[in-house]
């Protein structure tokens, strides 16, 4: 494939930047290189529970300096979106900290009186009582919004349930599919793209995984780039009906293609 020229760059943080919170190697040397040349980035993740500044201490801990206004979370894409599609409306809300700060900064109401969405993000202590009040609103004609389709999430025991799963668990209950605006869907990259003022044709998606970040990336226009430090391999990267532009062991490989 051509090699296009970049000149903006976003990236998955899982997988990409740290794996179970220790720093991949040669990741601060890639940040530190587009930092010192002025190069416009975003961090993209799925994870709807963290704030921006959360995570940015979250990373600080695993030696990454990344400002809190260089990531973006499907939280703050999910925010984004129903304020253009419903400036000023209510939801109820099943999330943490990270998506219920972004609904409110949006200038969304929260509510569990005839909200005009329910909208359901991750987090680790799903309620019983609160999916089934998000079913019965649906029943009773909120929209149904997800920030992120993805099943399982990681955790040092091993799985958990993630925003996908729980997804579901409402749309068998309801007949009614839910929205997702997170990663594959390329929405979460052009809001990420409007994000940095980057152009697809000369922006870089990095990320470890073909069903989201590969796919979403290639679906938004941009140059696509696997790395191999979280859950793909080259074989299991062979098995998807599309391939990235490129395939690198890590982040690190990338240090010398920015300019």
């Amino acid at each position: 494939m051509a090699t296009r020229e970049i000149t903006s760059w976003l990236m998955d943080m899982d997988g990409v930047l740290v794996h179970e919170e220790r720093m991949v190697p040669g990741a601060d040397r890639f940040l530190e290189r587009l930092q010192e040349l002025g190069r416009p980035f975003l961090v993209l993740t799925n994870n709807s529970i963290y704030t921006q500044r959360d995570l940015s201490a979250r990373l600080q801990a695993s030696g990454l300096q990344i400002p809190e206004t260089a990531i973006w979370t499907s939280a703050l894409a999910t925010a984004h979106f129903l304020a253009d599609q419903r400036p000023g409306g209510s939801a109820f809300v099943i999330g943490e900290a990270g998506l219920t700060t972004a609904m409110h900064d949006a200038g969304y109401t929260l509510t569990e009186r005839d909200p005009d969405y329910v909208v359901l993000g991750e987090t680790r202590t799903y309620s019983f009582e609160r999916i089934t009040q998000a079913i019965r609103l649906i029943d009773a004609g909120a929209r149904f919004i997800a920030t992120n389709p993805d099943n399982i999430g990681p955790s040092p025991q091993g799985s958990l349930p993630a925003t996908g799963s729980v997804a579901a668990l409402i749309s068998r209950a309801t007949g009614v599919e839910p929205y997702f605006v997170g990663k594959p869907n390329p929405l979460m990259m052009r809001s990420a793209l409007n994000r940095i003022d980057a152009h697809s044709e000369t922006t870089a998606m990095i990320g470890d995984r073909m069903d989201t970040d590969v796919v979403s990336g290639l679906e938004a226009g941009l140059e696509t780039v696997l790395v191999l430090t979280g859950v793909a391999t080259r074989e299991t990267a062979g098995r998807f009906p599309y391939v990235p532009t490129r395939i690198v062991d890590s982040v690190a490989d990338l240090v010398d293609r920015v300019v």
